[in-house]
């Protein structure tokens, strides 16, 4: 069975998830935004805490409020790195990305393996599926855990909102699109995580996100 733990980071408050297997402790590290020594001692005592085996590193897409903690959980773990092709330009531009918020940070390493939606990886028994959801960046993807019935949405699907698209990369038609035909589709009962903000579902954002009606 998978278990998920939400940590808010950064002054982003962006949303890292530790999701892992009950029974086999393997661990997907997804969007790392911890920024500083404190909120960097708090995903790690966890971790170590709970005994967990991290197996991947995931960033949805690259901005810089999901990317800060890439080289920590790299290093820390020697993990596989999977990041999204069309986003590794903005993760490439990591630092400047930082200084266009005052933040110092060193860059982060380049991934091992690039998403793709033919790509499934698993966490003990449970398989997790990679869907091409791009308008808040060009490259994003959502994790879907469809035997646990969990999406994370990264920066594409809010409660009741949806992701920016005024910053690099970003088309508001298509983040639209990505929702509809992509996520839309899902089941209702599909609990919705995001990179910002309190969790959802796919049943309520059809009924009440005021972006797709």
């Amino acid at each position: 069975m998978i278990q998920l733990k939400k940590f808010t980071f950064n002054p982003f408050q962006e949303n890292t998830y530790v999701v892992w297997d009950d029974e086999k402790k393997e661990t997907a590290v997804i969007d790392p935004g911890c920024f500083g020594e404190a909120e960097e001692h708090n995903l790690l005592s966890f971790i170590e805490k709970n005994n967990l085996d991290v197996k991947y590193l995931i960033n949805t897409h690259c901005h810089i409020d999901h990317v800060l903690g890439n080289k920590l959980v790299k290093e820390k773990f020697n993990c596989n790195f999977y990041a999204p092709e069309l986003d590794i330009p903005l993760l490439k531009k990591m630092t400047e990305q930082a200084e266009m918020f005052g933040i110092e940070t060193e860059p982060s390493p380049l991934p091992d393996h690039l998403i793709t939606e033919d790509l499934v990886i698993t966490l003990g028994e449970s398989a997790v599926n990679f869907i091409f959801t791009p308008g808040h960046t060009p490259g994003e993807y959502c994790l879907l855990f469809k035997g646990e019935q969990i999406c994370i949405s990264g920066d594409v699907l809010f409660y009741e909102g949806i992701g920016r698209t005024d910053l690099w990369g970003g088309d508001y038609d298509t983040i639209l699109k990505s929702i509809r035909e992509k996520l839309f589709i899902l089941e209702d009962e599909i609990k919705v995580y995001p990179g910002h903000g309190d969790s959802t579902s796919i049943g309520h954002e059809k009924a009440h996100n005021p972006f797709l009606m």
